[in-house]
């Protein structure tokens, strides 16, 4: 698998970066529905990841000009994602607003297994998105210490030690 995005015109960046709509969308468009997943697996509810989402890519718009290697635009973005996600939580209605875990069956289609689900869920909110982006979006260790903001032997130890977590509430003979 690519690990890196296919940016086309070498100048993608640059005209992004000058404000051509139709490039900015050829670099972060396939990124939107990683984006929506992550927020949504560190959130919760769909329609928080939504919000998230369109407020960071309009700060992937006001800041495009401040991504000098097209290579990590995906890793780029997703921090921005990721930091998105811990002011939302941040916010004071965040306590007020959470219900109930309120997942359709098509939220959940990305997950196969149940208990894998609910031992994810489990997880704190940083070490969910650091499965989420290793595992789901098979992005590299050092890929994920971007997008999480930390270096990469903090990714690696906060993958390792969220799938110990994981470990002991996922009974295998469930799916």
């Amino acid at each position: 698998m690519n690990r890196t995005n296919a940016l086309g015109p070498p100048d993608i960046l640059a005209r992004a970066a000058a404000g051509d709509g139709p490039a900015f969308d050829a670099l972060i468009g396939p990124l939107i529905e990683p984006a929506y997943r992550l927020a949504r697996t560190m959130l919760g509810r769909e329609a928080d990841a939504r919000d998230v989402v369109q407020e960071a890519t309009l700060r992937a718009w006001r800041k495009i000009g401040n991504l000098r290697d097209g290579e990590r635009v995906r890793a780029w973005y997703l921090a921005i994602v990721v930091n998105q996600c811990r002011s939302w939580r941040r916010t004071r209605w965040w306590s007020v607003l959470t219900t109930a875990d309120t997942r359709s069956a098509d939220d959940r289609a990305g997950w196969e297994a149940t208990e894998l689900r609910q031992a994810i869920q489990a997880l704190a909110p940083s070490d969910r998105a650091a499965i989420y982006l290793h595992f789901y979006l098979d992005l590299t260790v050092e890929e994920v210490a971007e997008a999480l903001r930390v270096s990469p032997s903090a990714a690696r130890s906060r993958i390792y030690r969220a799938v110990g977590r994981i470990r002991p509430d996922f009974d295998p003979e469930g799916l």
